[in-house]
């Protein structure tokens, strides 16, 4: 069944010819809707449109999410960009083909993979039924792997501009260089204008190609790479978030003191800063506002594409899908990263607009960015992908279904979960060691319940969405940025 047919009633137009008696009614098939599939990387819940940080400031985005239907509560399938993107881009889950880590974009689909090797990815579905795909920036881990979009801007490599030199942080911090990688984290502002960064050179490529004539529909991908770090953006994004406006993240010294060893292992992350270096330093304001700045850098590039799209010819005919790939911690748990199976981590904005996307509608159940493949194309109306392990969003966006029993999973590494249903966080590790944690109550997941005889029966409940097949780590993918998977990829596999 497809959802957007039942809604919009454009599977058939009847288009009379002049009134003229006895002459027949011509029937022409709609032309079907295209796709605006935008990606910022990084972009946790700080925007307005959440309610939750006065200090965000994101009008463009909070309209999108006023003009559609806002999933308040959905979760990335990877708390890391490469596994999260070949995740949704491929419609499976990271459990299921192995890919726990990094893989070059070319590598995702491969003969030696039984789960992926012929997998059609999103882009891919929609040129096979008829659209023209274009993509550029940051969609899968890199770009896209070659071949999968009609046309292709590429990306610019890394996430540059840099400065000389690092302002603030090193990339390595207290590491030892033979066990963790160095990043990209830093903080301050540079270039001088918004031209000189890759994002907005992105958002010139898109909106000439609005400015285009097409005689299919379209799907256009456009991958952001702000507020992924180092947090560099032009000193008027700074201006927007004056220091004394600037609000912390939830944060307790003895946080961890609850959670099993392996939760430290994961969460072993010296080369980024720790948020009692941020406060020794006086640095944890000034981090939070580069990062606000630089959302409010990309909430503007938005805005451009956004309006370049109302202008065009295809303002009234193209769906809208904004997400990001996971969250990101700004001090929450005792660090700044990604990196987690805690809620700041796992859940990242979703949002749908276009022709039958009702507006203003706000849901607060779970849902999975794994879902944007399926729902994508039941709005557009195309036929079912059966390969697709995401259940389409399109019943509960058209109010066909409350999802009072939806879930979200989240994988990190080899038989690591996180669970997110019915008001409660449950995290199993690989070893057993076990989480729970009440929202209702505890939505920073400051007290561990795991171990409280009264929410067992919780517990269980929340061990049946545990995937029941945990592959093998996939030889190609791989994160060397800590010991710790390293360390399991080799003893799964049975090698150093």
């Amino acid at each position: 069944m497809k959802y957007l047919l039942n809604l919009l009633g454009l599977s058939l137009l009847l288009l009379s010819s002049c009134g003229s008696k006895g002459k027949k009614e011509e029937v022409t098939e709609v032309k079907k809707p295209n796709v605006l599939f935008i990606a910022v990387d990084d972009l946790n819940t700080w925007l307005g449109c959440y309610g939750e940080h006065a200090c965000a400031k994101t009008p463009n985005i909070d309209k999108l999410a006023g003009d559609g239907v806002f999933f308040t509560n959905a979760h990335c399938q990877a708390p890391l960009c490469g596994p999260s993107r070949a995740s949704l881009m491929s419609g499976l889950r990271p459990s299921t083909t192995g890919q726990y880590g990094m893989v070059h974009d070319n590598e995702v689909r491969r003969d030696d993979n039984p789960a992926t090797k012929d997998i059609i990815f999103l882009p891919e579905y929609f040129r096979n039924n008829g659209y023209h795909t274009m993509g550029i920036g940051k969609l899968f881990h890199n770009h896209a792997p070659d071949g999968v979009f009609d046309e292709s801007g590429g990306r610019v490599k890394g996430f540059g501009p840099f400065p000389e030199k690092r302002f603030v942080w090193d990339g390595r911090g207290s590491s030892n260089p033979k066990q963790y990688g160095k990043t990209n984290t830093d903080w301050g502002a540079f270039p001088e204008v918004d031209t000189l960064m890759p994002d907005h050179q992105s958002a010139d490529w898109i909106i000439e190609r609005l400015g285009r004539n097409y005689e299919q529909p379209f799907f256009m991908g456009l991958g952001f790479l702000r507020p992924h770090v180092p947090l560099y953006v032009p000193q008027k994004w700074f201006d927007m978030h004056p220091l004394e406006n600037i609000e912390l993240a939830p944060y307790k010294t003895d946080d961890l003191n609850d959670v099993p060893p392996v939760a430290f292992k994961i969460n072993d992350l010296p080369m980024m800063p720790s948020t009692e270096w941020a406060i020794e330093s006086g640095e944890w304001k000034n981090i939070i506002q580069a990062y606000l700045a630089c959302v409010s850098f990309v909430d503007y590039e938005i805005g451009r594409v956004l309006q370049a799209l109302e202008k065009s010819e295809y303002a009234d005919n193209t769906i809208i899908v904004l997400w990001s790939d996971h969250g990101y911690r700004l001090g929450e748990k005792g660090t700044f990263a990604k990196h987690a199976l805690w809620e700041p981590a796992t859940r990242a904005p979703l949002m749908f607009a276009g022709p039958g996307v009702p507006k203003g509608k706000v849901v607060s159940t779970p849902a999975e960015m794994l879902s944007i493949y399926p729902t994508l194309l039941d709005l557009c109306g195309l036929p079912e992908y059966d390969r697709n392990e995401g259940v389409s969003l399109a019943p509960v966006i058209l109010g066909q279904d409350n999802a009072k029993d939806a879930y979200a999973l989240t994988t990190f590494g080899m038989n690591n979960h996180g669970v997110k249903s019915g008001g409660f966080r449950y995290i199993r590790y690989e070893d057993g060691g076990e989480e729970l944690y009440d929202h209702n109550k505890d939505p920073y997941e400051f007290t561990n319940l795991a171990s409280d005889e009264k929410h067992q029966a919780t517990i269980e409940k929340m061990k049946a969405y545990l995937p029941k097949n945990n592959a093998l780590w996939d030889e190609h993918s791989g994160y060397r940025f800590q010991p710790y998977f390293v360390e399991q990829k080799a003893r799964v596999l049975g090698h150093k």
